[in-house]
Order: structure tokens, then C-alpha cells, then sequence
């Protein structure tokens, strides 16, 4: 079902999605553990392949658009998107761990970035603002609210802390397709764009900048009748979960 251009799940295929979205954040969670001094980006995307394989799914990201690996790797100033390879964790490195997962035709989205102890005061600054951020953003995505209600939820943290919003990446819809309608834009006016409704499916991607380096979020969560359901559960919280 349409509504605006933007897929409405039913909840069979919330429940399919969710499936999705639980490997997904497994897989994360592996990948947190295996985050030291002297792993490569290339041993996680390795773990990460064995790991989705061992759960009867695919790597979302594998041959999407041509991108060689299974997962991305973003460490330090790299901002989204980044190939695993040779490069070597090293202390004080942040790094962003971007999976996607396909079940039964359904996929999940979402980040982890995982700072490698110890980091700086700025690092640890911005990856507390991008919580807030991804916080208040899911906050807003309720039913009845509109789209603007998020990006502008998210604006005012992001700027309100002094950071800025790399305005060029979006957030989007997500089902059987990797994007989906709508783009979900990190800033806006509250009130304005698709009014929310349940089924709705989003992967909410604020991306900040800070003067140290760029870092991107995704969740992905569905508009219920109540609130909102997270898909991809979130890691426990020992490390902030971006």
C-alpha cells in the first residue's frame, strides 16, 4: 500500500523486516567485539560475511551498485561508505560500521560506530551529539507528525551542541528495496513534508560534522499506532550505538 509514494508494511512484513533487522544487529554487536589495535577492516568485513551467511542471509551491501564487500568501513575522517581493506585499527580511531542484511527479500540498515579506546574529547563530544540526535529524530516519528518533525528534531540537536549536518546525505525508506521512499533529510521545518502513519519504515541517518572528522547513523524503525518499533535493535549500550 502507497501512501504519498511511501511503501505502508502490513504487519506480516514488519515482523519479516524485524527478522532482518535481529541478524543485522548481531552482527553488529560481533563486530563491536572484534573492534582493537590491529584488526583490519578487511578481518571484519570477513567475520561479517560468515556471520550473515551462518544465518541463512545475504550481505545487502554485496555487489550493490558494484560495492566489492559485505559491509562498510569508515575509520576516522572517512565519512560513509568506505571499502574494507588493509587498513589497522588503532588506538584512538573511530570507526563506523555500516551492515545490511537481506531475510526472505526483506532488508535491514543500520550503524555502529565503535570508538577504539582511548579517543579524544572531541570524538567522544561528537559521538554523544549523534546519539542525541538519532534520539530526538525517533522521538518525533510518531503518527500523526510529519516527516519535518524528524529532520527538524534532529537539526536543532546537531546545531544546538555546535556541530553541523553534512546536508547532502539523507536518510530514506527501507523494505524490499536497500532505498525507498521518502528521503529523510537531516534538517527541516517541523510540520511540513509526509504526515507519519504506522507501517511506515525508516532508516533515520543523521550525519555530523565536527572538526575532527565525519560520522554517519542509521536505524531503521516503523511508525506503529503508538509510537515507534526499532527493527534493528540496537547493541547494548556500553559503546555509544550510532
Amino acid at each position: 500500500m502507497y501512501r504519498g509514494g511511501i511503501i505502508v508494511k502490513t504487519p506480516e512484513q514488519i515482523e519479516a523486516m524485524a527478522a532482518a533487522g535481529a541478524i543485522q544487529a548481531r552482527c553488529l554487536r560481533m563486530l563491536r567485539s572484534k573492534c582493537r589495535p590491529g584488526v583490519t577492516t578487511a578481518d571484519l568485513d570477513e567475520a561479517a560475511a560468515r556471520f550473515i551467511a551462518s544465518q541463512g542471509a545475504e550481505a545487502s551491501f554485496l555487489g550493490y551498485r558494484g560495492f566489492p564487500k559485505s559491509i562498510c568501513t569508515s575509520p576516522n575522517s572517512m565519512v560513509v561508505h568506505g571499502i574494507p581493506g588493509p587498513y589497522e585499527l588503532r588506538r584512538g580511531d573511530v570507526i563506523s560500521l555500516d551492515v545490511g542484511v537481506t531475510k526472505d527479500g526483506w532488508v535491514a540498515d543500520a550503524a555502529l560506530t565503535v570508538p577504539v579506546e582511548p579517543v579524544d574529547p572531541d570524538a567522544r563530544r561528537l559521538l554523544a551529539t549523534t546519539e542525541r540526535a538519532l534520539q530526538t529524530g525517533i522521538a518525533e516519528a510518531r503518527a500523526g507528525n510529519h516527516l519535518g518533525d524528524v529532520s527538524a528534531a534532529i537539526e536543532r540537536t546537531v546545531e544546538g551542541d555546535g556541530m553541523s549536518i553534512i546536508r547532502s546525505l539523507v536518510g530514506h525508506g527501507i523494505g524490499r528495496a536497500m532505498h525507498e521512499d521518502p528521503q529523510i533529510p537531516n534538517y527541516g521545518e517541523p510540520g511540513r513534508g509526509p504526515e507519519l502513519e504506522p507501517g511506515m519504515v525508516l532508516a533515520i541517518e543523521p550525519t555530523i560534522v565536527a572538526p575532527d572528522g565525519r560520522y554517519v547513523v542509521e536505524e531503521n524503525l516503523v511508525v506503529t499506532a503508538s509510537g515507534y518499533e526499532l527493527l534493528s535493535k540496537p547493541a547494548p549500550k556500553e559503546l555509544p550505538v550510532l
